[in-house]
C-alpha cells in the first residue's frame, strides 16, 4: 500500500510542478505561443496522463482492498468466526457453515444468470429441490 500512496503522491508532485512549468513558461514568454511554452505545455499533458493513471491504480487497490475486506466480514459473519459480544443488538442470524455458504453463494449466482438471460421464470430451476435454500426463512421452508 506504501508503494501505491508513494506513486500516487510523486504523480502528483510531477504534475503540480508541470503546471507551474506552463505558467513559468508563458510569463517567460509574456504570453506567446513558444517552443518553450508548446514543451512545457506537451510536460503537463504526460504529467496529467500520468498522474490519472496513478489515481486510477489507487482507486483499483481501494476496491480490491474494500471487496476483500467485504467478503471476509461475510465469511466470519456466516461461519461464526468473529466472537459476539453480549449486549444490546448481538442477536443475529445463527451461523452458518462455510459449506452452506458457498451453496448459497451458487445458488445466487445461478438466479442471476438466469435473470440476466431473461429467463423470466428464475423460481422453476429452484423450486424443483427437494431440500429448501435455508430453512431458518419460511419463505424457503415453504417450496
Amino acid at each position: 500500500m506504501d508503494s501505491i500512496v508513494d506513486a500516487l503522491n510523486n504523480a502528483y508532485q510531477e504534475f503540480v510542478a508541470a503546471a507551474g512549468g506552463v505558467l513559468e513558461a508563458k510569463e517567460l514568454s509574456g504570453g506567446q505561443k513558444t517552443a518553450a511554452t508548446d514543451a512545457a505545455l506537451e510536460k503537463f499533458k504526460q504529467q496529467w496522463e500520468l498522474f490519472r493513471v496513478a489515481c486510477d491504480q489507487a482507486e483499483e487497490f481501494v476496491e480490491s482492498v474494500k471487496q476483500r475486506i467485504g467478503s471476509e466480514c461475510l465469511v466470519d459473519e456466516a461461519t461464526g468466526s468473529v466472537a459476539t459480544r453480549p449486549g444490546p443488538g448481538s442477536a443475529g442470524l445463527p451461523p452458518i457453515s462455510a459449506v452452506r455458504l458457498e451453496q448459497m453463494s451458487k445458488a445466487v449466482r445461478w438466479l442471476v444468470i438466469e435473470l440476466q438471460h431473461g429467463s423470466g421464470n428464475a423460481n422453476a430451476s429452484h423450486a424443483h429441490s427437494s431440500v429448501p435454500f435455508d430453512a431458518r426463512f419460511s419463505e424457503d421452508a415453504a417450496q
